[in-house]
């Protein structure tokens, strides 16, 4: 394919997904301006966020969460938002160590534990020959 033809195509399915988003809204003409605005927002406080993480925990403990992340984002999100709020308080006054970071998890765990209960049913009836 040509680039014009590519750019047109591109162009089709940005018009469509900006069509998809902007039903049920009035203004369509502000909401790509609305949403780049949010997404900087969001850009900006989540490089605030890492940086703030970057200065309270040890580099072990970085890469702790970020493993967590990938199995678990939303438990990773949870233990960086009671860090930085435990920080903004004024309870770590250094680095939080990875040692620190497992009994703060441990905690976190025996608070949040869902008790999971599994039920086997066998169909009985079928089959028996």
């Amino acid at each position: 394919m040509a680039d014009p033809e590519l750019e047109a195509i591109r162009q089709r399915r940005m018009q469509e997904l900006m069509a998809q988003h902007g039903t049920g809204k009035q203004g369509n003409q502000q909401n790509p301006d609305q949403d780049r605005a949010q997404e900087d927002a969001k850009r900006e406080a989540d490089e605030r966020r890492q940086m703030m993480l970057s200065q309270i925990l040890s580099s072990q403990a970085r890469e702790r969460i970020a493993r967590i992340a990938l199995v678990k984002p939303e438990k990773a999100r949870g233990v960086e938002d009671v860090i930085l709020r435990a920080a903004q308080m004024g309870q770590i006054v250094e680095k939080v160590s990875e040692e620190r970071l497992i009994t703060l998890l441990e905690q976190i765990n025996s608070q949040t534990s869902k008790q999971t209960k599994v039920t086997i049913q066998r169909r009985r009836g079928v089959d028996d020959d």
